[in-house]
């Protein structure tokens, strides 16, 4: 064997021992990552930062300022009054001048009841933003598993690409040397210059995957974690594996379990404040009218005759409406039929955990299952089998056409274990998040 022939099969050794030892692992190891970008950091990034989150955190202010509006209890009215009699005299009658003050007096514990129903009120908003929070949760989590698995498969894509051009250039030395035909070599370049269009696809994908990170941080990624590199190692959930035991817990902590709870409580205290508008309220007034004296008349000799003092006059009463429009009911019958339907709503809301935790048991359980199986069988094998293709194509026993082929395989199997691997991330966080606890990975 001449040493050109040598050299070449040497190449080709590398180049399939390579493509052989293809991994999560071996991949990974190309990047050295250094400021970390995980899950947690990210999540809490989100929480921070996010615009929505803070737009709907307003409510909370709005709602509580609410519960010092319904402690107001209704203003004084200050009521000035002037007359005078207008009858014909030689001295006209003096203004008569009233200053006076009114107050309604609630009854039936109105403002109580508005306070109580005003306080419930933000008990239901501060659930309410609770779980738009965990909504916010579960897409930041899509988003982030997302980004990892383009990322991922960027990597594998180019490392694979890399591989082709090297296929590419030994084929032409091995041209030059008579080993392969025209056809093999041609075919070779065919290849890397589709999957090169693959890698270009995959990279754009990467990047609209990182850039949704920023949608919903409010911020770009980069203000907060500059260009540091993702970090993807995520941790199963130890607890998922008994589900009897995550009933319980998500009927007690999941919020729209919560949610249901308070929008209840709301509804009775809303009930309890329309019984007590149905109480009559007095309008108690006090008031003074004072009226200066004036002269009857004059004798012959000029002297006053019949004088009238200046005289005070002290108000006192009591305006009491007649409950002639509390004979129609209709308010009470909304009232009670709210609190009816937030009932039905909270046993739904029940149910539905029930229903959520088991799916999202069974889904779990499925995902953990398959990255298992991908880990522990379909990645060796392929592995073992573009180890053998390499085998015969060093022995001349396979053709350029099986050793592709056989890349195609692994390639195909390792961006499935990598698609697995998102999949458990989302149904982790999708488990934990039905059962009302904060995600993490």
């Amino acid at each position: 064997m001449t040493l050109k022939k040598i050299a070449i099969n040497q190449l080709l050794n590398m180049l399939i021992l390579g493509l052989g030892g293809l991994g999560a692992n071996g991949i990974h190891a190309q990047n050295v990552q250094t400021t970390k970008l995980n899950f947690k950091n990210y999540l809490n990034a989100v929480e921070a930062n996010s615009l929505e989150l803070a737009a709907q955190r307003e409510t909370i202010v709005s709602a509580e300022a609410g519960v010092g509006i319904a402690g107001i209890r209704p203003d004084p009215e200050f009521t000035y009054s002037a007359s005078r009699e207008t009858v014909k005299a030689i001295h006209p009658r003096p203004v008569s001048r009233g200053p006076s003050l009114s107050m309604t007096i609630e009854t039936g514990g109105k403002r109580d009841a508005r306070i109580k129903s005003a306080r419930s009120n933000v008990t239901l908003t501060e659930a309410t933003v609770a779980g738009f929070r965990q909504q916010l949760y579960s897409d930041s989590a899509l988003a982030f598993a997302e980004a990892c698995r383009t990322r991922d498969v960027l990597e594998r894509k180019e490392y694979t690409l890399k591989a082709l051009s090297e296929i590419v250039r030994i084929n032409e030395v091995r041209r030059k040397a008579g080993d392969v035909g025209g056809i093999e070599l041609l075919q070779s370049r065919v290849e890397r210059d589709q999957f090169r269009a693959d890698v270009t696809q995959s990279r754009a994908e990467a990047t609209s995957a990182r850039l949704e990170l920023s949608l919903l941080l409010g911020r770009r990624v980069e203000d907060i974690f500059g260009q540091g590199a993702l970090e993807c190692s995520f941790t199963p959930f130890e607890r998922g594996s008994d589900v009897a035991t995550l009933i319980p817990e998500a009927l007690q902590s999941r919020q729209d379990v919560l949610i249901a709870r308070a929008a209840l409580e709301h509804a009775r205290d809303n009930a309890s404040l329309t019984r007590a508008n149905r109480s009559v309220d007095p309008t108690v007034s006090l008031g003074v009218e004072a009226t200066r004296g004036y002269p009857g008349g004059f004798d012959n000799g000029g002297n006053a005759i019949d004088a009238t003092s200046r005289s005070n006059v002290l108000a006192l009463s009591i305006t009491i409406p007649i409950p002639l429009s509390r004979l129609n009911r209709g308010d009470i019958v909304q009232a009670e039929s709210a609190v009816t339907q937030a009932m039905l709503e909270l046993n739904h809301a029940q149910l539905k955990a029930e229903s959520d935790v088991r799916t999202a048991h069974q889904r779990f359980m499925a995902a953990h299952e398959n990255v298992d199986h991908y880990r522990k069988d379909v990645l060796g094998n392929a592995n073992r089998m573009l180890e053998g293709i390499r085998l015969s194509y060093r022995n001349g026993e396979a053709s350029l056409l099986e050793l592709l082929a056989a890349q195609r395989s692994a390639d195909e199997a390792y961006l499935a274990y990598l698609q697995s691997e998102a999949d458990m991330a989302i149904a982790t966080v999708q488990l934990q998040l039905a059962i009302g606890e904060q995600p993490s990975l």
